[in-house]
């Protein structure tokens, strides 16, 4: 083979595409460079031929070393077979088995090694792949598997799978039902202090479902970093276990009530003119907001723990005390290790290190490390202030899910998990192996960005992922599909592969990584069937062959979105079209409102930011745009929903387009017919808003996930 063939190779046999379909149809080829980039993100050397062909012989070698492989994923109805390797020596022996299942019992037996089916060998070693069955009645779950062969031992984690997610009866069966999404941050009210909280989620949920909603669906509430307010982008996580606590209404914490030093530091004037600043400010000021809350959050701990733990260090003193203890005993060392990390952020901050961990000296970039247990010992009450404050957005997410419910909210929260974390968070440094350093997640040049995108955070490494029997990927489900009915994948293509940039490269000169489809597939219909939570997949982007079915198949809902429903020809699909297994709505929060789509506002802010490659690029979307307006109306007029009198007043002879209420309502009833199972309404388009919540490929030229709604929720 030529160095180009056994680098291509190389690349197949560690998962890195050489080549993709991008979003017009064309393949694209990726070039040796990012290749070798890629592979040195997870930790191939691929610079020199001769470094080819020693990773290739690792590569190769790897899976004949270990009796058992590190996880095993089995789906029904397929017959439970796990693959043994074992080594000519031991194939006149027996095999010994035992399953220790989740609920305690135990399974044993044994087989001779002569008897198992070969399913493969390996020429070099001479070891062979078996097949070894299992009992046919094992219950799905999460099962240690032990083996013994002669003198070889091994255990793996056996993880049994239903074929297919949850899906409540009344949608499995062809109901069809709608709920309303909202930006959660951009809720105006009366009493929130300048973005929304929980105590808004409370109302929404209520209000959507008085008007027949079963659902509420809301942007990823995930933590972000409490010692840099300014990191506000809910898709670029610290951690996706966890809570953002400026979501938290300060005065719905039980504490507030008993707390004298939190309601003196709220009385002073200073404060109150800061407040009513942050709630009349035109844009969110997330900064101004944290300057608020934190030092009455740090008032409120100490209050609780004086009260209720009998101080640092103290004994429960009180049910309420003793509810917090059972919270941090169920959460476990992830708790710990993110408020630890929260409190060490802040330190290193404070002291100028920057926002990086991977700057604090060696000892603090360990979990484990000496130097860490002492710093959370000597810090308690900062540590532990983060872990009340997660223990209290729990509870307030909880109440706000059981007041959508107790009047109607059927299907309840709509959550929404982001691909993945920053670099520079909690998660990342609890379990820095997961990342694949050295490049970060986008996608690749289409519609929406003609120019590709970064997303800015590090790509899982598929390798030590499956090392770690999936663990990191079971958390992060469970953790958002609490408190939640049904929860949303951002960019679900993730479960099979991930387009990563090498850094300082462009977006454009990327490759994707794949990832273990079949096994998280799997993982994800457990937790779906356990949690009882519907999945929707956002299958938007560079969409894989086959893909879609695949999640059809697995009761995944896939994402329509109106404005990309069209034909070959630009002619949107009629309702009739739309799949039954699909979550349909006009547009999301990376796309234009429906009003702004309609007067072209996105199009404006992207020639104003320099967001098209090229003059000719620009006006190519602004023809598009002019035909997507002229396709809808037909559409509309087709359906029945829009009357045809209202053509030239929307879309005048030689004038601008003009958009109305009428506009709206026929989009909505249009969408609404469609065979889909759930329809979403965002509460900018039933407000008539004109700027989108974020503008992909801006930081700071676009106010991304700092609007306001143009209503407070009083009025809406």
């Amino acid at each position: 083979m030529t160095d180009q063939e056994t680098l291509h190779h190389l690349a197949v046999l560690a998962g890195v595409g050489t080549a993709y379909r991008d979003a017009w149809g064309g393949m694209r080829t990726i070039a040796a460079e990012t290749l070798i980039a890629v592979l040195g993100t997870l930790g191939i050397a691929a610079a020199t031929p001769g470094e080819i062909a020693d990773s290739l012989a690792l590569l190769a070698a790897e899976p004949w070393q270990a009796l058992l492989p590190p996880v095993v994923v089995l789906r029904a109805p397929a017959p439970p077979v796990v693959p043994l390797t074992a080594p000519a020596r031991l194939m006149g022996g027996r095999i010994e088995w035992l399953i220790a299942c989740e609920d305690g019992t135990l399974r044993a037996g044994a087989v001779a090694a002569a008897a198992l089916p070969v399913l493969a060998m390996d020429e070099r070693s001479g070891c062979r792949r078996l097949a070894l069955a299992l009992p046919h009645d094992l219950p799905p779950g999460y099962h240690r598997l032990q083996v013994k062969a002669g003198t070889v031992a091994a255990e793996t984690v056996l993880i049994l799978t239903p074929a297919t997610c949850f899906l409540p009866e009344a949608l499995a069966a062809g109901g069809r039902d709608w709920g309303l999404t909202v930006q959660l941050h951009s809720v105006r009210s009366a009493r929130n202090w300048g973005m929304g909280d929980f105590t808004d989620l409370s109302g929404i949920a209520a209000l959507a479902a008085r008007q027949g909603g079963q659902a509420l669906g809301v942007n990823p509430l995930h933590a972000l970093f409490p010692a840099e307010p300014r990191h506000i982008s809910p898709y670029s996580p610290s951690s996706r276990l966890f809570l953002n606590p400026l979501y938290l209404d300060v005065e719905a914490v039980p504490d507030f009530a008993d707390c004298v030093a939190a309601q003196t530091l709220m009385a002073a004037p200073e404060f109150q003119a800061a407040l009513a600043q942050a709630r009349a400010s035109a844009e969110i000021d997330h900064a101004a907001v944290a300057a608020l809350k934190q030092p009455i959050f740090a008032a409120l701990y100490q209050s609780f723990a004086e009260r209720h733990l009998g101080g640092e260090g103290g004994a429960v003193l009180s049910a309420r005390g003793a509810a917090f203890r059972r919270f941090q005993q169920a959460a476990g060392p992830s708790l710990a290790a993110y408020a630890v990390f929260n409190a060490l952020d802040a330190a290193a901050r404070a002291a100028g290190q920057g926002p990086a961990w991977r700057n604090w000296a060696p000892a603090l970039r360990d979990v484990q490390s000496a130097a860490v247990k002492a710093f959370a010992e000597t810090h308690h009450a900062a540590v532990e202030q983060h872990q009340y404050l997660e223990w209290e957005a729990d509870r307030q997410l909880a109440a706000a899910a059981s007041a959508g419910q107790s009047v109607g909210l059927g299907l309840g929260l709509y959550r929404d998990l982001a691909v993945g974390v920053g670099p520079n968070g909690a998660d990342a440094w609890t379990n820095p192996g997961m990342l694949a350093a050295g490049a970060t997640v986008g996608a690749p040049p289409d519609q929406l960005n003609l120019k590709g995108q970064d997303w800015g955070f590090a790509p899982p490494h598929p390798m030590v992922l499956r090392r770690q029997a999936y663990a990191p990927f079971i958390a992060a489900l469970r953790a958002n599909m609490r408190h939640a009915g049904v929860l949303r994948l951002d960019h679900v293509m993730a479960l099979k592969q991930l387009y990563c940039v090498p850094q300082g490269a462009p977006p454009a000169a990327g490759a994707y990584i794949a990832y273990p489809f079949e096994d998280l597939l799997g993982i994800l219909a457990l937790e779906s069937t356990r949690q009882r939570c519907a999945v929707v997949g956002e299958d938007l982007g560079t969409v894989p062959e086959g893909f879609r079915e695949r999640l059809g198949d697995a009761r995944i809902l896939s994402y329509r979105v109106l404005l990309f429903e069209k034909d070959a020809d630009g002619r949107f699909h009629p309702p009739a079209a739309y799949p039954t297994g699909a979550a349909a709505t006009v547009a999301t929060h990376d796309l234009p409102t429906l009003k702004g789509f309609w007067l072209g506002r996105d199009l404006g802010w992207r020639r104003a930011l320099g967001l098209y490659p090229s003059e000719a690029a620009a006006e190519a979307d602004r023809q598009g745009r002019a035909e997507d307006r002229r396709r809808l109306l037909e559409a509309l007029i087709e359906e029945g929903v829009l009357d045809p009198a209202l053509r030239p007043v929307l879309l005048p002879e030689d004038a601008a387009p003009v958009f109305a209420l009428a506009l709206a309502e026929a989009v909505h009833r249009f969408l609404g017919r469609s065979r889909a199972a759930l329809t979403l309404l965002q509460i900018e388009d039933a407000l008539g808003e004109i700027e989108q919540a974020n503008l992909p490929g801006t930081v700071d030229g676009h106010p991304n996930w700092r609007r306001k709604l143009g209503r407070e929720l009083d009025d809406i």
